[in-house]
Order: structure tokens, then sequence, then C-alpha cells
């Protein structure tokens, strides 16, 4: 198993309106925040440790994140389990906003191309579906070895909304970068935003420096923050529901000369392309991948389980993509109860 952790040194400052947040809770606490802390260790309660820090230091009440997550306190989670040796990983019943499996999950990671979700959230929240982009040169000259492209060229112009198609479905890095200057007109004044997005979910232990995850140091995540990040997205925004629906989707565009054009492109997502099989009862609706050296097979999902209820997955720094998609069917055959696959 590969051990991709980021130093201490390369985590980020707490941001003062976290300080802020953090001296309120407090006050909250002094005045009890509404349950003691043994309720809170059986039911995941008002309050949980800072991320990050270690367990009785810190604290801040839940009022800070929505009220629709599932807060997860950091000695709830299980490290003993030889089925699941990635570098983090972790399964929320969504629908009750409970915690089925965690483990590492406030470890600062590299998220490769599950960044995109973030640059999603953003593109979704503050971008118009509509709109017409029109490629730059920096989106279609990226020079990184291994990064994958759509292989759209300066001067073309695409709907926003095939954008994130191609973003999401296809993991082009191409589009990441379109979709980040015509929001905010460059990636590193996108990035910003991200951060900021970031920080108003209570995503504190995340620092973003481009939209599509291709390497840096200064990148990183944890795995409870991308979960929170996946939670809003298919909490609030259907369209991004219909978007990881998809096995493939046709792109049709311009060119710099007006001329029409197609492409096709394939989800990377196994279970959407019917190269893997989730457990029986098990229904995908979709997710996102992402792959580098330093970041090892990274994958997040939304499924319904065999109860019916609503689940996030998450598998991050597998050792390979065969791996990831065992410990992902692993996680998978928790859905609705199955004890069998817990002992």
């Amino acid at each position: 198993m590969h051990n991709y952790k980021i130093t201490n040194t390369k985590r980020k400052t707490i941001s003062a309106s976290l300080l802020a947040a953090v001296s309120a809770a407090f006050i909250v606490l002094a005045a009890g925040c509404g349950k003691d802390k043994e309720n809170f260790l059986d039911s995941g309660g008002m309050v949980m440790p800072l991320a990050g820090m270690p367990s009785g230091e810190n604290w801040y009440c839940q009022d800070y994140l929505s009220e629709d997550v599932c807060v997860i306190p950091a000695g709830r989670q299980d490290n003993s389990n030889n089925s699941v040796q990635a570098g983090s990983v972790l399964l929320v019943n969504a629908t009750k906003n409970e915690v089925v499996y965690a483990s590492n999950i406030y470890e600062k990671l590299y998220p490769a191309s599950v960044t995109k979700i973030v640059t999603a959230l953003v593109a979704l929240k503050y971008g118009n579906l509509d709109d017409i982009v029109t490629i730059s040169y920096e989106a279609s000259h990226i020079t990184e070895y291994g990064a994958k492209l759509c292989g759209f060229n300066e001067g073309d112009k695409v709907k926003f909304e095939k954008l994130l198609y191609a973003l999401m479905v296809y993991s082009g890095n191409d589009a990441g970068i379109a979709v980040a200057e015509h929001i905010s007109g460059s990636t590193s004044k996108f990035a910003k935003l991200m951060n900021k997005e970031m920080e108003e979910l209570g995503a504190v232990g995340s620092h973003f420096t481009n939209p599509h995850g291709l390497h840096d140091d200064n990148h990183y995540t944890t795995t409870y923050d991308l979960y929170l990040v996946f939670n809003k997205l298919i909490s609030d925004y259907p369209k991004f529901t219909d978007i990881i629906n998809k096995g493939s989707v046709k792109v049709k565009y311009k060119d710099a000369s007006g001329q029409k054009k197609e492409m096709d492109f394939i989800s990377t997502v196994k279970y959407k392309i019917n190269s893997e099989t989730a457990p029986e009862g098990v229904k995908v609706t979709g997710g996102k991948t992402g792959t580098t050296q330093m970041a090892g097979s990274n994958l997040i999902l939304h499924s319904t389980g065999a109860d019916g209820n609503s689940y996030i997955s998450a598998v991050m720094h597998a050792s390979d993509v065969y791996s990831l998609y065992d410990q992902m069917n692993y996680l998978l055959s928790m859905e609705g109860g199955n004890k069998s696959k817990k002992e």
C-alpha cells in the first residue's frame, strides 16, 4: 500500500473565519452545546474535533457546517480492516447522515482529478449552462505527460454545459481550464474561488491551486472534505447527478472557423461502462475518478443501496485501479446493512 500523506509543514493555515467559528464554538460549548459529549460520540451529535487536530483540543459546532451532512469524530474511525487498505476510505449513508465506515478521512492527500468535483461545484454555482466558451491557448496547450485531454483546439467554441460533461464524464483537463477561465478569467483566480467555496462548506483541510488536479505539492484535500463537496452537489444540484450518471456523452461544438464538430467521450467510472459490476442490489449513480503517480488511484461515488438509501463512498490513494475497485465493491457491499462484509 502506498502512503502519500502530506507532511504537517504543508498544512494550510486555518482561516480567520474558521478561527472565529472555533471561538464561537467554545462559547456555545461552555453552555453545553445542546448535547453532552457522550451522546455526541454515540450519535454524531453537535460537535466534532477540528479536522487535523487531536480529539479534545479544539472543537466547533456542527452549525458551522450544513445541517444535512454527517459529522464524523476523528476518534470514530477503523484503521484495522485488511479489506480496505487504501490511504483513506469513507462510506456514508447520505439519507440518514450516518457514517458506515471511515478510515483516515482527515489525512491531507493529493486528490488528482477528483479535484474536478470542486470545479463542478463552483461552475454550477456561478456559471450559466447556456454560455458559449471560447477555448484559450492555455486550455488547448497542456503539455504535462499523461494529462487526459478532450482535444479541444484554441478558438473552439463549446457550450458551457457540454464542457461540464467533458470535465466530469471524460475528465478532460483542457475542459477544466476552459471552465475556470470562463468563470474567473484565469486558473489562479478560479483556484481562489475554489478555496473560498471549500471554506464556506466547512471543508478546512483543503487547498487547491488548479481546477483539474494535475500534481502540485500545495494542492491537497481530505476525504472528509471531498465528501462535503460531493454531498452538496448531490443534494443541491440535480444537473450534477445527471452528468455523472452518463456512461458516455456526445459533445457538439464549432471550431475557430465556425465549422461544426463533434466528439464522443466515455466515462472513466468503470461501473458506468459495464467493465465493473457493483454488488447485488446496489445501483451506482456515478462519481469521479482521479489518478496520478503521486495520488495513486481514487474514486468518489454516489449509489443507492439495497435498502433504498442514498450512499456516498470514497476510496482514496489505492495502490492501483484493481485494488481501487476491489475496495470500493467492499464498501458498496456494506450498503443496506450487509453485516457479513463488515465482520
